[in-house]
């Protein structure tokens, strides 16, 4: 990370990653098949400490709007500490690991959803219909704040928050999708 907010992600190798972690390339490529992985699995602890918000939260008495904030706020502060560049190559690397996962050429990973577990819960709860596809809202959310995070990087919301423009986004689909 630090090399790429230095370098930039396109000036910085595989070489100099290796070099700057003290391991061979040998070591790099057998956990990593290109440095796209590298900077996906960045994403993904991204998305996994916004998961974790969500829940903590759901371990006592919640409103969903709060807990999409929440998760929203936590990876806010995660993208602010990256220059756009990187949250942009983050995002279309996630583009392509979906097309990768849809095409069959890799297989899904059913724990990245970060609203997943919240929808299931307030479904659960009787805080969304039994007959909302909560699965399917939480993919919408995600597609949300991947488009979101990409609009956010490249100055697109002005001085609004990725938080207030993305939860607000959010909002209205699960207020759509639930009528």
């Amino acid at each position: 990370m630090a090399l790429w907010r230095t370098n930039g992600y396109a000036n910085t190798t595989v070489a100099d990653i290796c070099r700057a972690a003290g391991v061979s390339k040998a070591l790099f490529y057998f956990y990593f098949p290109r440095k796209e992985d590298v900077l996906f699995e960045v994403g993904v602890l991204s998305t996994q400490a916004a998961q974790l918000a969500v829940h903590d939260m759901l371990a006592e008495p919640y409103e969903i709007p709060a807990v999409i904030d929440a998760a929203l706020t936590t990876l806010e502060r995660s993208m602010s500490r990256n220059p756009p560049e990187l949250i942009i190559e983050t995002i279309l690397e996630g583009y392509r690991h979906e097309h990768r996962i849809l095409a069959g050429e890799q297989p899904a990973d059913p724990g990245l959803g970060m609203f997943t577990e919240l929808f299931d819960k307030a479904q659960h709860d009787g805080k969304l219909a039994a007959d909302v596809d909560a699965h399917r809202l939480a993919y919408l959310a995600g597609m949300l704040v991947s488009e979101g995070a990409r609009h956010w990087a490249a100055g697109s919301f002005g001085d609004r928050s990725f938080t207030e423009v993305v939860g607000a986004d959010i909002a209205a689909v699960v207020a759509g999708y639930c009528k």
